[in-house]
C-alpha cells in the first residue's frame, strides 16, 4: 500500500469571485484528511478542464455563494481516503466524480445502477456547488469516481469527468446496433469528436453535423463516415443524410449544439418514430410539432454516465484507443489564455490546464498513450 503523500495546508486555486468577471487566483485551504466524510476522496489534480458549464457557473445561473473553485472536470491521484471508501486507495490514478453526496435514500439512489445519477437531493455538484478542479487538490464522492485504466492519460481522462461521460451515456441512450445509423448534431466540438469515436468504436455508421469548419474537419479526421454542414440550412442537411440512408434519415440522432435550429436539423434527419437524444442545454428547445406529431420522433434527454457506465467508457477507451483532442495550457497562471481561447471560437476540441505536470510525465512509465 502507498504511503501517506505529505499534504500542503495551503494551495492556489482559479475562482469565481464576482459573476460576470475574470477568474482570480486565490491561495485558499487545502481539504485535509481528517476533514474528510466517511466516503470522500482527496485528490492531488494532474489535470483540470474547461466545459461551457464553466461559462453558466461563472454566470450566476447556479447562484452558488462566492468564491467557488472552477471546473467539474478532473483527473489526478489519490493522496487520501475516508473511513468507509472502499475500491480505492493512495496512488490510485482516477477521473474525478461530479456528483457529490447522493441522499442515498431516494428512487433514483435506490433504483437502477444507471440513474443513481439524477439524485436532486444530492449536496451538489464539484465546480458548480462545490469546489473543482482548477486547484492543485480536490474532495470527490468515490462513489462517482472512476478508477483509471493504464493506458488512459490525465490529459484524455479530465475532459471525459463530464464530456466523456456525458455523452458515452447519449450514444448508449440512441439504443442502436451494429451497423445502424448515428446522426450527431456539433460533432466537432468538445463532447462530439468523442462522440464521434465511441460510436465508431461500438460499430455504428455516423453523420456527423457541425457549422463550423473547424468542426467538420475534426468530424472526418476522427472517422464520420458522412459529414454536413449545418450552414447549409435544414432541408440541405436532410437531402446529403437522406443520400445515404435510403432515404429514412438516421436510425437516431444524439444533438450537443445549443444553436437555435440544431433541435430541429437533428430531428429532421432521424427516420421516423426513431430517436433524438437532446444534450445540449439552451433555454428553449425548439422542435417545429411536425416532428413529434406526423413523424413521431422520441426526444429524450440524458445527464451524465452512472458509476457503471463510466468504468465502460473507459474500458471502451482503453480498448479501442479513442483520443481526446485538446489544447493543453501549463498551469494555473494560464486561465487567461485559456478563456480567450475557449470564447474566441477557434478552439478544437477541449482546452485543458496541467496543473501537475510531474504526475503527467510519470504515467509514461506505465504505458498511459490514450
Amino acid at each position: 500500500m502507498a504511503s501517506q503523500p505529505q499534504i500542503p495546508k495551503e494551495m492556489r486555486a482559479i475562482q469565481v469571485v464576482e459573476f460576470n468577471k475574470p477568474y482570480k487566483i486565490n491561495t485558499v485551504p487545502v481539504p485535509q484528511p481528517s476533514e474528510l466524510a466517511p466516503l470522500d476522496l482527496l485528490v492531488k489534480v494532474a489535470v483540470a478542464s474547461n466545459c461551457h458549464t464553466d461559462q453558466m457557473v461563472s454566470e450566476g445561473v447556479f447562484g452558488r455563494p462566492l468564491p467557488q473553485t472552477a471546473s467539474h472536470e478532473g483527473s489526478g491521484t489519490v493522496v487520501a481516503t475516508g473511513a468507509d471508501v472502499k475500491g480505492f486507495a493512495v496512488g490510485d490514478r482516477v477521473m474525478c466524480g461530479i456528483p457529490f453526496h447522493p441522499c442515498g435514500s431516494c428512487k433514483d439512489c435506490l433504483g437502477p445502477e444507471s440513474q443513481k445519477q439524477y439524485c436532486m437531493q444530492l449536496e451538489g455538484h464539484i465546480g458548480v456547488q462545490r469546489d473543482g478542479c482548477f486547484a492543485d487538490y480536490v474532495k470527490c464522492d468515490s462513489r462517482s469516481t472512476t478508477k483509471l485504466p493504464d493506458a488512459v492519460t490525465f490529459q484524455s481522462a479530465a475532459p471525459l469527468a463530464c464530456a466523456g461521460r456525458t455523452v458515452w451515456r447519449a450514444v448508449l441512450q440512441a439504443g442502436l446496433k451494429k451497423g445502424e445509423w448515428l446522426g450527431i448534431v456539433g460533432s466537432g466540438g468538445g463532447l462530439g469528436h468523442l462522440g464521434v469515436q465511441f460510436a465508431k468504436a461500438l460499430g455504428l455508421q455516423v453523420v456527423g453535423v457541425d457549422a463550423r469548419d473547424e468542426g467538420l474537419e475534426l468530424s472526418k479526421h476522427y472517422g464520420a463516415d458522412i459529414v454536413a454542414d449545418a450552414r447549409k440550412g435544414k432541408e440541405g442537411v436532410v437531402k446529403e443524410v437522406h443520400a445515404v440512408t435510403n432515404g429514412e434519415g438516421v436510425d437516431a440522432t444524439v444533438n450537443l449544439s445549443d444553436h437555435q435550429d440544431a433541435a430541429a436539423i437533428a430531428c429532421a434527419v432521424t427516420k421516423m418514430h426513431g430517436t433524438m437524444v437532446q444534450i445540449a442545454q439552451p433555454d428553449n428547445i425548439v422542435i417545429p410539432f411536425p416532428e413529434i406529431i406526423f413523424r413521431d420522433i422520441r426526444v429524450r434527454g440524458s445527464l451524465i454516465s452512472s458509476a457503471e457506465e463510466s468504468k465502460s467508457m473507459l474500458d471502451c477507451i482503453a480498448e479501442h484507443g479513442v483520443t481526446v483532442t485538446t489544447q493543453p495550457f501549463q498551469g494555473l497562471d494560464k486561465i487567461g489564455e485559456l478563456t480567450e481561447l475557449v470564447h474566441g471560437g477557434k478552439l478544437k476540441g477541449k482546452a485543458i490546464i496541467i496543473v501537475d505536470p510531474e504526475q503527467v510525465e510519470h504515467e509514461k512509465k506505465i504505458g498511459a498513450k490514450f
